[in-house]
């Protein structure tokens, strides 16, 4: 696998192909960045995007995690002391899931977000772009949520953000797509490159197959999952026979296989008695998928396999969790 294919691996979307494929020539040095909002566990989400993080590792990428403390603060979410002590948890965490410590470099928002040069190009972004276009780019309220001014500026922070890193390339789930189309378009008003992006899959709901897996309703996979809670709540998952449901239904094993599973694993192994025709090795997604459709491989031993591998997965990043709670 060369550097373009292992940087665009999985990806959903990459803006541009010329750009990437130009980052991919000569990827030594380079840089690229994800941005989260400390909010406590990882949880499959997380993982999704530093499954993309150690790719780029792996093709000579520095690696830069922001760990949005201002953001966080603008949603709400607790003092700055409780905020930063949930950013150094969810940096031990994404270091014991395998990003290389020493390509991988951890930035709080306010460590730079606070200066009077970022505060300025921030007043010049509130004043060149609509309301109408930074609502656009905000992320989908919650509930009865009001929008609130801090919500607007949200999106331009994240735009921002990318410039003051000084990153190569901007690294999100789909759902930060608008994001980057908005700092695509403004951050050239500013004097600055218009940044290149890459979007990863948003993973569907585990127990219907449905929108997307979430840490705030429905089932999801977090790093504090025991190898029971994670075997119950994989047996439970929706997995039809079939890579392609009917309507619009996605079957989310086999995502979490093909996203989270195959790229850290040189093979999975579906462990089944020998009355059963005796164990399946799978070096590459297709082949799993392929035994699924066909009828060789049955979803309960898929599930089996996927709650052992994700269960490998987290347990280093379980195992950290243990320690800083004491």
């Amino acid at each position: 696998m060369d550097a373009y294919e292992r940087i665009t691996r999985n990806a959903a979307e990459v803006v541009t192909e010329e750009e990437v494929e130009t980052l991919a020539e000569d990827p030594d040095g380079k840089r690229a960045y994800v941005g989260y909002e400390p909010s406590g566990v990882l949880h499959i989400g997380h993982l999704l995007t530093a499954n993309k993080l150690i790719d780029l590792q792996q093709c000579g990428f520095e690696v830069v995690v922001l760990l949005a403390d201002v953001h966080a603060s603008l949603n709400d979410k607790g003092t700055f002391e409780e905020i930063r002590d949930t950013a150094e948890q969810m940096k031990e965490q994404f270091l014991a899931y395998g990003l290389e410590e020493a390509n991988t470099e951890f930035v709080l928002g306010s460590s730079y977000q606070l200066d009077e040069d970022y505060e300025l190009d921030l007043h010049s972004l509130q004043v060149g772009t609509t309301l109408k276009r930074a609502q656009r780019a905000m992320a989908e309220l919650q509930g009865d949520d009001t929008a609130k001014v801090s919500h607007v500026v949200y999106p331009l922070m994240q735009a921002l953000d990318i410039e003051y890193l000084d990153v190569d390339l901007a690294v999100g789930g789909m759902d930060q797509r608008k994001v980057h189309m908005l700092a695509r378009e403004e951050l050239p008003e500013l004097g600055y490159d218009a940044p290149t992006c890459l979007h990863t899959p948003i993973v569907g709901d585990l127990e219907t197959g449905e929108g997307k897996m979430s840490s705030s309703t429905g089932t999801t996979i977090s790093m504090e999952d025991s190898t029971a809670e994670l075997e119950e709540k994989v047996n439970a998952a929706f997995c039809p026979p079939t890579a392609d449901p009917e309507g619009d239904l996605v079957n989310p094993v086999l995502e979490i296989f093909r996203y989270h599973v195959f790229p850290r694993f040189d093979e999975v192994v579906v462990e089944r008695p020998d009355e059963y025709g005796g164990d399946l090795v799978y070096g590459s997604y297709d082949a799993l998928e392929a035994d699924l459709e066909s009828g060789e491989l049955h979803p309960a031993d898929a599930k089996s396999a996927l709650a052992a591998s994700l269960d490998e997965l987290i347990a280093p990043g379980r195992e950290r969790l243990r320690e800083l709670r004491g």
